[in-house]
């Protein structure tokens, strides 16, 4: 009779121990299915600490908005509502301190308000591309070195937004997935 409830336990928790991660990534992959595509602009890499591990640090040009007078306290999350620009990237239409009801938005960490001019800046939680270990080096040289192109808007990141879940998809040079980019070289 133990070995039964054992048994039953061991079951559940093997249950447990796939079901949560198994709820992770299917939650990613919808946003990735069904999700809207955003293509942010990125600015050049810190070239003091470009990388850790096996991933390249992105900066955004998407980093402040207009802000209501509300009283913006460092690091309180903040939802961004997006949508594309003329040329396709995103753009900032507002910012609240509470969820949107409608419309694509991304949830942002405040960083600093200006009371003076009004803007708010945040830091997007999407800052990091995980690629292989080999590649992470040569993928941030390339994307400084397409920073210091004359083109603009040569590089970005591919972002999907559903319901303020936002996943990055893929970092982009010249149109080109950044990965081929490396590949080439």
């Amino acid at each position: 009779m133990k070995t039964k409830y054992i048994f039953i336990m061991f079951i559940a928790l093997a249950i447990v121990q796939i079901g949560i991660p198994g709820q992770m990534i299917f939650k990613r992959e919808s946003v990735l299915k069904t999700g809207t595509a955003y293509k942010f602009k990125t600015q050049p890499i810190d070239p003091s600490d470009p990388f850790k591990g096996k991933y390249i640090f992105l900066n955004y040009d998407l980093d402040s908005a207009m802000a209501n007078d509300e009283n913006w306290q460092r690091h309180q999350d903040v939802y961004v509502s997006i949508a594309n620009d003329s040329l396709g990237f995103v753009k900032a239409l507002s910012v609240h301190a509470y969820t949107p009801e409608s419309g694509d938005f991304v949830k942002a960490k405040v960083r600093w308000f200006s009371d003076s001019n009004s803007v708010l800046e945040f830091s997007l939680p999407f800052n990091e591309f995980y690629m292989e270990e080999s590649k992470a080096y040569d993928a941030e040289v390339a994307h400084r070195n397409a920073q210091r192109d004359s083109i603009p808007n040569n590089t970005y990141a591919l972002v999907y937004v559903k319901n303020g879940e936002a996943v990055l998809d893929n970092v982009f040079i010249n149109d080109i997935p950044i990965a081929k980019v490396v590949e080439m070289q």
